[in-house]
């Protein structure tokens, strides 16, 4: 399927950033917003954002900024929320799922690291446990193996559940912020005055007190255990001790499931991590050296057009062709077989949309890669 992006022009924002739209399997649009160059680093959709007033927001500002250094941070609106349609009939983790591959296809992304937050996490295991060959690392934070109606909870927590519900359906649309500040208070018990009403406005104008009230009885009923069992992808499971959102439970769970996943705890009673808090920093340090940032990665620049299809693996044999390494020598530093390498070559010049070994490198060059670090 051919699909075509159409630039979104919205008001200023404070970190620069495209939107686009892509078209789903059905013919619906998502919005898609890109941030920063390097190789893609997915985040799976998650029902509580707006891609045009996450760049403005002191909720996600320090998210965009930190997650685009050295990568082309890729995020988009689910279906019912921000820039992109109206929300299908029927909610369920497979329809998020099959958005997700969407969006990915849509983007030329043939192999990516996906980075999956709360709702974002399920909706990531499900495409990484079905797409193994397409997902390189699969980053976790604040995820839930099960929805809130199928967890072992006391009949509290299960009138907790009933509570939240009536909420949305009373108050998410009212003017009064009163309703809302109960989710913001939730997700962000640290946060400022500013943070909290910066977050209640997003709440208002992610989406519909409708489409609140079904994404909320969809998440309710999730329950991944089988999914999360089957995924085969290098993981990293990050948890909140304080989320009020998901439990701290939910999380050392979700890293008792899949065989790969390696467990951080993070000292936080927040489900969206504050700038301020050591928490943040922990994160972002585990973040980066799960995922293996490189200096040649970061250093992209725009004479490397198609550089966002490329795979980490690509990237470093590119920045050995750059060197001036043969594939033989290649081969060896990397560990892998002169065939791979071949094979590796040939796709990289596809993707650049070169046709030799030389144009490629000169173009690679042009970009830094390959150039004397500072």
């Amino acid at each position: 399927m051919t699909v075509e992006f159409v630039r979104y022009t919205g008001i200023m924002t404070a970190i620069k950033q495209q939107i686009r739209f892509c078209a789903t399997h059905d013919g619906g649009r998502i919005a898609v917003a890109s941030v920063g160059k390097g190789p893609p680093l997915l985040r799976a959709g998650h029902w509580l954002s707006h891609v045009e007033h996450d760049a403005h927001s002191p909720v996600w500002t320090h998210w965009l900024r930190e997650l685009s250094r050295g990568h082309t941070y890729l995020r988009y609106d689910q279906r019912g929320c921000g820039l992109s349609d109206g929300a299908p009939a029927s909610l369920s983790l497979e329809g998020w799922s099959t958005d997700l591959e969407a969006v990915a296809n849509a983007l030329g992304l043939s192999r990516f690291a996906l980075f999956g937050m709360s709702q974002g996490g399920a909706i990531a295991i499900a495409y990484a446990a079905r797409h193994p060959e397409r997902v390189s690392h699969l980053v976790l934070l604040g995820t839930p193996v099960r929805g809130m109606l199928h967890r072992d909870g006391t009949a509290e927590q299960q009138e907790e559940a009933e509570m939240l519900l009536s909420l949305a359906r009373i108050g998410w649309g009212r003017d009064n912020p009163a309703f809302r500040q109960v989710f913001t208070t939730l997700f962000m018990p640290d946060g400022t005055p500013e943070q909290h009403r910066s977050l209640n406005g997003l709440v208002r104008v992610s989406t519909s007190p409708e489409n609140a009230v079904a994404i909320h009885e969809a998440l309710y009923q999730l329950d991944i255990t089988a999914l999360a069992k089957a995924v085969r992808v290098p993981t990293l499971v990050l948890h909140a001790h304080g989320d009020a959102i998901i439990p701290f439970e939910e999380g050392r769970q979700l890293a008792t499931l899949i065989r790969s996943a390696r467990f951080v705890p993070l000292n936080s009673r927040n489900h969206i991590l504050l700038e301020t808090e050591p928490a943040w920093t922990q994160f972002l340090t585990e973040v980066r050296a799960f995922l293996g940032d490189d200096a040649d990665a970061a250093r992209v620049s725009e004479p490397l057009s198609g550089a966002l299809r490329l795979t980490r693996s690509e990237f470093q044999v590119l920045g050995l062709l750059a060197r001036g390494h043969q594939n033989a020598a290649i081969a060896a530093k990397l560990g892998k077989s002169e065939k791979t390498v071949r094979n590796q070559v040939s796709s990289i010049l596809s993707k650049l949309g070169t046709h030799t070994r030389a144009e490629a490198v000169a173009r690679a060059r042009d970009a830094g890669i390959g150039t004397p670090r500072s």
